[in-house]
């Protein structure tokens, strides 16, 4: 049996699911946090469905409380060796204060909860690509910053931010060994394309395929790169096990990425549909109303130029033989399954009129 005991928040999320399939794949002793009794049910037979090496326990937990409503001296929690916190909104049009209680206050909760049980040797905390790489030296932040902060990012993205140099600031004061993974938009399985997520790119691979889209947003060195569900949970499963990976963070995304609009373009042509012409620079696009491009203002800081430090995530996945899949390949997957999930789902609502 597996010296290493897992406990996972956010296990019933898009990326969560992944990531305790794999831990049971490793042979990993696995403790799902998870909100109600339901949603643990449907975590548990999504896994028996996916040939997960066996099931999760489970404890409820309560974002709300100062103590996640659990007892860090119970024997739940006795033997368990690294927390993953992959919990949080991704969400846009939320507004400051449950932005930052979803995302900054339950973040900083979960790293004092780890700071209390006997065994950890490692937590893990999910932050993102466009947010990673914090000062936490920064922390606190005063009311004035945060408000300009979540006003110009959006209150989502603007949350990621805070939470990123919270969790580090938290995690040093206390004592706690951490590991900040900072992925990119995260996609479906690289085999069938599997994602639950239809927020961000998906929203814009949807319109594209129902026709919606009237313009390819960005420039050709617009870029907004992926990561396939499986290979970020076989990175996440590493990093407790790798001494050098206590106290770091690691961009997680594929390089190979397309632009934008050329990514666009090669889903339609997979696709079969028609691809605008038209292309809005970003710029652009950010001063244009909403209606008029369909864009959700918060999306729009997404599109840039900006490339990210992946080399030192590249190496340590590499050394240990995780690799990208290609890309190309599991986009075009990622994008067969959206639209198949969507057309099901019609078939299905016309049958039940």
């Amino acid at each position: 049996m597996s010296v290493r005991h897992a406990l996972v928040f956010g296990a019933t999320g898009h990326i969560g699911k992944w990531l305790v399939r794999e831990l049971l794949h490793q042979g990993v002793t696995v403790t799902a946090a998870v909100r109600t009794e339901e949603s643990f049910h449907r975590l548990d037979d999504w896994l028996s469905r996916h040939d997960a090496n066996g099931t999760p326990t489970q404890v409820l937990v309560d974002f709300s409380a100062g103590d996640l409503g659990l007892d860090p001296a119970s024997n739940d929690f006795r033997f368990v060796t690294e927390i993953h916190n992959v919990a949080g909104a991704f969400a846009f049009g939320m507004n400051a204060a449950d932005a930052y209680s979803a995302n900054v206050t339950s973040a900083e909760r979960v790293v004092r909860f780890a700071a209390e049980l006997p065994a950890l040797s490692r937590l893990v905390h999910l932050s993102g690509y466009r947010v990673g790489g914090q000062d936490p030296a920064e922390v606190p932040w005063g009311e004035s910053r945060r408000a300009a902060e979540y006003r110009r990012l959006g209150a989502y993205e603007g949350s990621k931010v805070e939470s990123d140099a919270v969790v580090q600031a938290a995690a040093l004061s206390l004592g706690v060994p951490f590991t900040m993974v900072n992925p990119a938009t995260v996609i479906g399985d690289s085999i069938n394309g599997e994602s639950s997520q239809l927020l961000g790119l998906a929203a814009s691979v949807m319109d594209l395929f129902r026709g919606k889209l009237p313009a390819l947003p960005g420039n050709e060195r617009t870029f907004v790169p992926v990561v396939t569900a499986d290979y970020l949970a076989s990175f996440m499963a590493l990093v407790p096990t790798r001494p050098e990976a206590e106290n770091a963070s690691y961009w997680v995304l594929d390089d190979a990425t397309p632009p934008l609009p050329e990514l666009l373009r090669m889903l339609g042509k997979h696709l079969n549909v028609r691809v605008p012409w038209l292309k809005i620079p970003s710029g652009l696009l950010k001063r244009l109303p909403p209606k008029l491009t369909g864009a959700d203002p918060e999306t729009t800081s997404f599109l840039s130029e900006d490339r990210y430090p992946t080399m030192a995530a590249l190496s340590l996945a590499e050394a240990h033989g995780l690799r990208h899949p290609p890309v190309e390949t599991a986009l075009r997957r990622w994008a067969d399954y959206l639209v198949a999930a969507e057309l099901a789902a019609s078939a299905e609502r016309v049958a039940s009129t």
